[in-house]
This record gives C-alpha cells, sequence and structure tokens, in this order.
C-alpha cells in the first residue's frame, strides 16, 4: 500500500480553509526565516565589528539608539513562536471536523472516509509547529544576546560617566 500523503497535499486539496490556515502557516514561516537570517547577518557583523560607547556620544540615549537594530523584528518572532501553534491547531479541528462530516454524507466509519480529513488536520499542525519552533528558538537566542549586548554597553556607559 503505498501513502500519498505529503504536506504539499495541503495546497492542492479542494478545502479553501485549510489552503488559507495552509498558506499563513508557510507566509509566517517564511517571513520568521527572514528575521532569523537578517539577525544572524546583524550579529556576524557586530561580531567583526563591535559596536562600542564613546565619551563624546550622547550617553544618556546612546545605547537605546545602538541596541535598537538587534531589537527590530524580535516581536515578530516571539509572535509566530506564541501564534502559529494555535493556527495549526485551528487547521486540526477543521481537518477533524471534515472526517466527521465526512462520515455523515458516507454513513461510514470505515477508515477510507475518516483518514483523509485526519492527514490533513496533523498536516496543519506539522505547519504550526514547522513555523513556530525556529521562531521560539530564534526569539529567545537574539533576545537573550540583545539584552547581554544592552547589559554590556549600559555598564561602558556608567564607565564613563563616572570618568
Amino acid at each position: 500500500m503505498e501513502n500519498s500523503f505529503s504536506l504539499l497535499s495541503l495546497f492542492s486539496g479542494r478545502d479553501m480553509m485549510t489552503l488559507c490556515v495552509s498558506l499563513i502557516l508557510v507566509a509566517a514561516s517564511v517571513m520568521s526565516w527572514a528575521v532569523i537570517i537578517e539577525k544572524i547577518r546583524l550579529w556576524q557583523a557586530q561580531k567583526r565589528k563591535p559596536i562600542s560607547v564613546k565619551a563624546t556620544d550622547n550617553l544618556d540615549t546612546i545605547v537605546d539608539k545602538l541596541i535598537r537594530p538587534f531589537d527590530k523584528n524580535l516581536w515578530f518572532l516571539s509572535m509566530v513562536s506564541y501564534v502559529a501553534p494555535f493556527i495549526g491547531l485551528f487547521g486540526t479541528v477543521w481537518g477533524v471536523m471534515d472526517s466527521f462530516a465526512a462520515i455523515g454524507v458516507n454513513q461510514s466509519v470505515s477508515i477510507g472516509v475518516i483518514a483523509p480529513g485526519l492527514a490533513v488536520a496533523l498536516g496543519t499542525t506539522a505547519l504550526g509547529l514547522i513555523a513556530a519552533v525556529p521562531a521560539a528558538i530564534a526569539y529567545n537566542v537574539f533576545s537573550k544576546k540583545a539584552d547581554d549586548l544592552y547589559d554590556s554597553l549600559s555598564d561602558a556607559v556608567k564607565e564613563l560617566k563616572h570618568k
């Protein structure tokens, strides 16, 4: 027996709701990866040319100004990591409801009636996790790095103010 399910089948199905849920999750994943790549490049550049505070800078505002690019778009990673599993769960519920509807229409509880809806349901769950897990990891890593940089720059400002 051959298994014909793939995540791509979520996009070729006849159900518009599943298609919309899948497209939202794929878009969220792609945008998350764009933010992740942007952050990786930013941190690599910071590693090559570290940011520092000079006595000539406006010491009251320089730390916030320097840290801003490192915090930019982290909110999006946080949002995707939090919301994507729920969107995937909605797709799961929709697929299960589709399976129950198929049972009603066919007046049969055979695996051939139930399985397509359940496969789609679990596929949207997988898409939700595929979007959420990298976003959650990246958010935590980049937030910690930004917090550490903020602390380091704040300490440098304090030292310059006391000189």
